[in-house]
């Protein structure tokens, strides 16, 4: 009953657009990529059958409050980012799906979940240098989750940091010193929507994940997530990082 019930989402995922869950089965999981023309085409690259792309998954970090699991990343080849990624899991890790369209050209990094509810995500777009950051926001458990950005106009920086201390405030500290050689800090009362500068404020820090980490595995070629329990880490799953190639 349960594989009936699989083969139905997934086949409702790929009619829909949308990524098929992937099932733990205790190996390491691969991510679903299909490289198209336009794919390469943005991205710039010349990937041919002899000498096709290799592409690539990378994981950031991660974040988990009960049952619900969240990490962020992007998928890219040697010489250019061609999505964002965030992968789900809301039974422990024992399924996985992509809660949010991927972002073409960009990656996701921190992310803080607050409480059941609410956890927000940093991006930029990532082809050259960074620009036009970016959060991905959800104040319903993940379920869906909407694109906000930084500032209205495009500019060359990146999220240093961030911290919501309540589901409506939080802070977000930019790197902006190739765009005007400068560090900056905004605030937000509206959850993120919208945000205001704050000038002279202090610098914050990233915000930690506790008892959660993200580590590269070299034997099985993979990103583990682990959490720690009893003072040890425990593998709670693993994704492959090379997932696919693009020739023409």
């Amino acid at each position: 009953m349960f594989r009936r019930h699989a083969a139905l989402m997934a086949s409702l995922a790929i009619s829909l657009g949308a990524q098929p869950p992937l099932e733990n089965s205790g190996k390491p999981m691969r991510v679903v990529y299909e490289c198209t023309a336009a794919d390469t085409q943005a991205a710039g690259l010349g990937c041919s059958e002899e000498d096709p792309c290799p592409v690539y998954l990378e994981l950031s970090n991660v974040a988990a409050t009960g049952s619900q699991i969240f990490v962020t990343g992007n998928i890219h080849t040697p010489m250019a980012t061609l999505d964002s990624i965030v992968l789900a899991s809301e039974d422990s890790g024992k399924t996985w799906t992509e809660p949010h369209p991927r972002v073409r050209s960009s990656g996701l990094d921190q992310l803080q979940s607050l409480d059941s509810q609410n956890a927000w995500i940093s991006g930029a777009n990532l082809q050259g240098a960074p620009r036009d950051p970016f959060f991905l926001i959800t104040t319903d458990g993940g379920k869906t989750w909407w694109e906000r950005p930084i500032f209205e106009e495009t500019r060359v920086s990146a999220i240093e940091s961030f911290n919501f201390d309540t589901p409506m405030h939080g802070t977000v500290f930019i790197d902006a010193t190739l765009d005007n050689n400068m560090h900056e800090v905004y605030e937000t009362h509206d959850g993120g929507n919208t945000w205001s500068v704050q000038p002279g404020a202090p610098k914050g820090k990233p915000h930690a994940a506790s008892g959660w980490r993200v580590r590269t595995d070299a034997a099985t070629h993979s990103y583990v997530i682990e959490q720690s329990v009893n003072n040890r880490w425990q593998k709670v799953a693993s994704f492959l990082v090379n997932i696919a190639s693009c020739k023409e």
